[in-house]
C-alpha cells in the first residue's frame, strides 16, 4: 500500500455525517431495499453489485423529469453494449430548468473585475427561450450540433440550454484556442450555428478575438449562421464581417420569451460532443449522453459533494474543460451557480476568494496548479476572508500535491471537506472523488465513485495492492460515451478503453491503492518513467521536486539512452534563481529523501517555459517527442507552444 499517514487532516463532525445527503441516501436504500448498510463503503460495494437498483435510486434523488421506464438495465456485463434505462425518455434542459422562483438568482457571473452580473431563474428561462425559438428558426433540430468559442458566461450556459431543449448536440470550447484548434474540433462535427464571444478579458487586458473568427469562420463550411455574443462591446462589428454573421441582440430581436418545449428523447441520446486533448493528433470527439451525464452529476453533486438545494456552486473553468459540463449539471440539483472567467489571478491572488466570501460558495472548485500557486504565492484566506459557509474544495486536473493537502488546511480552512477528484473528457465525470462522511488523509484520493467499479490491475490483468497499477472500470456505468464522433464501426472507441483488457475499461491512468482504501493517482500510465523496467509515476517526482523552494513548477520525462531510459527533470525557477551544483544537489537530495533513489533525475535543466494544455495540464508527450526529435503532431492543442523550443535539442541531452 502507497505509505500515508495514519493521522487524517479532517474528520467530519458526527452530526455533519447525521445530516449529509450520503447519511440520507444511505438510509433511503436500507428502507427500500431490507439493507443493512452503515457507511460508505458498505454503499459503495452494494452499488457495484446491484447497478441497477442503485442507478434507480440515483433517478429518485434526483426527481429526474421524464418517463424512467420499467427495465433500469439490459447486458450490463457487456463493456461497451450496457444499456441503462433503455426504455427511459427524458430532456436534459428541461431538468436543468425544473420550475424554481422566478425572482431566484441561479447564476452569478465575474469576468475579473470588469464585468459583474446576476440572473434570476424567470430571466434566465426567457433568454434560453428566446435562444430555442432562433436556433429553431434557423433550422436546428434533433441531432443537429451547435458550436460555442465562449467564456464561461451565462450566454454560454443558456446557449446550451436552448440547444439540448431541442434536441441538438452542444460541443464548446474556449476562446483562447487557436484558429487551428477551434477549426481541428468543430470541423468535424459540422454544426449548423456557431455561437462565438466578440473577444474575452484576460490579466485586466481586452483580447478582442474578431480577427481569428475571421480566419476560422469561412471553413465552417456547415454553419448556416454565426451568433456574435457581446462582451467587449464589438459584437455588431465582428458579426458584419463574418458570413451569414448576426449579433446577439439581432438573432434575438424576432422573438419575445414564450413557454418552453423540450424534446424528450432516448437515455443516450447525445448532448454533448468534448474532445480529447489533441496533443497527439486532431482531437478524439467524444460524444456524452444526456441520461447518463445528468444521473452521472446529480450523484456527484449530492452525494459525493453534499450539496443541497440553494447551496452555490463554484468552478473555476473554462468551457474547454469538462468540468464546464459538470459545473452547469448543478442547475439540476437547484444550486446557484457561480461564474468566473479569466486569470484567477487578476486583479489580485485573492480575487476568487473575494468572489468565494462575497456570494458565499458552499464548494469551491479548482485545479491542483490553482492550489499549488497559492502556497507558493503565500496567501492565506484564513487570514482575510469569512468563509463561513464553505463546506467543501475540491481539486483536479492533475494529482494534489501532499503539502497542497497541508496548505488547504493551514491557510484556507481548519474545517473543510478538502476532495482531490479525478476522472476526465473521456467520462465527463469522476473514477475516484470525495466522501464527505470520512476522513481526509494527506495526499490521497478518498475513494472510488459510487457505482463505479473501480479497481488497480497489474499489466496483465490482475487486481493488485502494495504496488502501482493501471486504473480500471470492472463494470459498465451509464456515463461512458455514447459513441465517438465519425467512428461508425465503433472501433476507436474500443481501441480508447478497451483493448488492453477487454470489456474493461482502462482509463489510462496510474494508481494505487492506499491503506485506508484511498487511491494515489501517480500520472498518466503514458507518461509513466520506466528507468531500468521500474515504473515511475511522474506526479510523484514533482510532489517532490516543486518543494524545492526556488522551483515554481517542473516537468518529467524520460529519455532514451544508452538501451535504456533515464529520467531527465525540468524546472522554471523564480525570478532570478539560477541552477547551480547546490540546487540541483538539494533538488535530487529532495527528491531521494521523499520518494526514492530511484525517482532521482540522471539529468536536471532549467527551462523558462513549461508546455500546457488549454486546460492547463503540463505536456509530458509533447516534451518528450521534441527531446527525441519527432514532430508534436497538434502545436494547436496547447496554450503556449512556442515553449516547445525551449526543449529542442539540448546540450545538456546530448551526453
Amino acid at each position: 500500500m502507497a505509505e500515508t499517514t495514519d493521522l487524517p487532516l479532517w474528520t467530519p463532525s458526527a452530526e455533519r455525517v447525521a445530516r449529509s445527503e450520503l447519511t440520507r441516501f444511505i438510509n433511503t436504500v436500507n428502507e427500500q431495499h431490507g439493507t443493512r448498510l452503515r457507511n460508505y463503503r458498505d454503499l459503495h460495494a452494494w452499488s457495484v453489485a446491484h447497478p441497477a437498483a442503485f442507478w434507480t435510486e440515483i433517478w429518485k434523488l434526483g426527481d429526474v423529469i421524464g418517463e424512467r421506464g420499467a427495465i433500469p438495465l439490459i447486458d450490463g456485463n457487456l463493456m461497451p453494449g450496457a444499456l441503462f434505462f433503455p426504455e427511459a425518455r427524458l430532456n436534459y434542459a428541461e431538468n436543468l430548468l425544473r420550475p424554481r422562483d422566478p425572482e431566484a438568482t441561479v447564476l452569478v457571473f465575474r469576468g475579473e473585475d470588469k464585468v459583474e452580473r446576476r440572473l434570476s431563474f424567470g430571466e434566465l428561462a426567457a433568454l434560453v427561450s428566446r435562444l430555442q425559438q432562433a436556433l429553431r428558426a434557423a433550422g436546428v433540430g434533433v441531432g443537429d450540433r451547435v458550436a460555442a468559442t465562449m467564456p464561461n458566461m451565462p450566454e454560454t450556459i443558456a446557449i446550451m440550454l436552448a440547444t439540448a431543449s431541442l434536441g441538438a448536440i452542444f460541443s464548446s470550447c474556449s476562446p483562447d484556442f487557436g484558429e487551428r484548434g477551434i477549426f481541428d474540433r468543430f470541423g468535424q462535427i459540422e454544426p449548423k450555428v456557431y455561437f462565438a464571444c466578440d473577444g474575452y478579458w484576460y490579466s485586466g487586458k481586452r483580447v478582442p478575438i474578431g480577427d481569428k473568427l475571421g480566419a476560422v469562420v469561412p471553413h465552417l463550411s456547415s454553419v448556416t449562421q454565426t451568433v456574435i455574443v457581446p462582451y467587449l462591446g464589438e459584437a455588431a462589428e465582428v458579426a458584419a464581417r463574418l458570413p451569414n454573421g448576426v449579433d446577439l441582440d439581432g438573432c434575438l430581436a424576432p422573438f419575445a420569451p414564450a413557454p418552453l418545449a423540450f424534446e424528450r428523447l432516448g437515455f443516450n441520446h447525445p448532448l454533448f460532443i468534448l474532445f480529447s486533448s489533441g496533443t497527439t493528433g486532431v482531437p478524439k470527439c467524444i460524444v456524452h449522453g444526456a441520461g447518463g451525464t445528468l444521473l452521472q452529476h446529480i450523484k456527484e453533486h449530492r452525494l459525493h459533494c453534499d450539496l443541497s438545494p440553494g447551496d452555490r456552486l463554484f468552478y473555476f473553468t473554462t468551457c474547454g474543460w469538462m468540468m464546464w459540463n459538470w459545473l452547469v449539471s448543478g442547475l439540476a440539483s437547484d444550486l446557484t451557480l457561480c461564474l468566473f472567467d479569466g486569470s484567477p489571478f487578476a486583479p489580485t491572488p485573492e480575487v476568487l476568494f473575494d468572489y468565494a466570501e462575497k456570494e458565499g460558495f458552499a464548494l469551491f472548485g479548482t485545479s491542483a496548479k490553482y492550489i499549488d500557486s497559492l502556497r507558493k504565492e503565500g496567501v492565506r484566506p484564513c487570514e482575510t476572508h469569512d468563509l463561513g459557509k464553505l463546506k467543501a474544495l475540491t481539486s483536479t486536473g492533475s494529482p494534489l500535491a501532499p503539502e497542497s493537502f497541508s496548505y488547504v488546511y493551514e491557510a484556507i480552512k481548519p474545517d473543510l471537506h478538502l476532495a482531490s477528484i479525478s476522472g476526465g473528457t473521456d467520462i465527463v465525470s469522476c473514477f475516484v472523488l470525495g466522501d464527505p462522511t470520512a476522513p481526509v488523509y494527506k495526499g490521497e484520493i478518498q475513494a472510488a465513485g459510487l457505482g463505479m467499479a473501480v479497481d488497480v490491475w497489474s499489466d496483465d490483468g490482475q487486481p493488485v495492492r502494495g504496488e502501482r497499477g493501471e486504473l480500471v472500470c470492472t463494470h459498465a456505468f451509464p456515463c461512458m460515451p455514447v459513441m465517438f464522433w465519425n467512428d461508425p464501426d465503433g472501433a476507436k472507441y474500443r481501441a480508447a478503453y478497451f483493448d488492453r483488457f477487454p470489456n474493461v475499461w482502462c482509463h489510462g491512468d496510474f494508481a494505487e491503492w492506499t491503506a485506508h482504501g484511498g487511491l494515489i493517482i501517480h500520472g498518466r500510465s503514458d507518461a509513466t518513467l520506466n528507468p531500468q523496467g521500474v515504473r515511475i509515476g511522474t506526479a510523484e517526482i514533482y510532489a517532490q521536486a516543486e518543494q524545492v523552494p526556488e522551483i515554481v513548477e517542473s516537468i518529467a520525462i524520460g529519455q532514451d539512452w544508452d538501451n535504456d531510459v533515464r529520467v531527465v527533470l525540468f524546472v522554471r525557477l523564480k525570478e532570478g534563481a539560477i541552477l547551480d551544483a547546490d540546487l540541483e544537489k538539494r533538488i535530487r537530495t529532495q527528491i531521494r529523501t521523499g520518494a526514492s533513489p530511484r525517482h532521482v533525475p540522471a539529468k536536471i535543466v532549467q527551462v523558462h517555459d513549461i508546455p500546457r494544455t488549454r486546460s492547463g495540464k503540463i505536456t509530458e508527450l509533447a516534451v518528450r517527442d521534441v527531446v527525441h526529435g519527432r514532430p508534436v503532431k497538434n502545436t494547436e492543442a496547447l496554450a503556449n507552444p512556442e515553449a516547445l523550443e525551449l526543449y529542442r535539442d539540448r546540450p545538456e541531452l546530448a551526453s
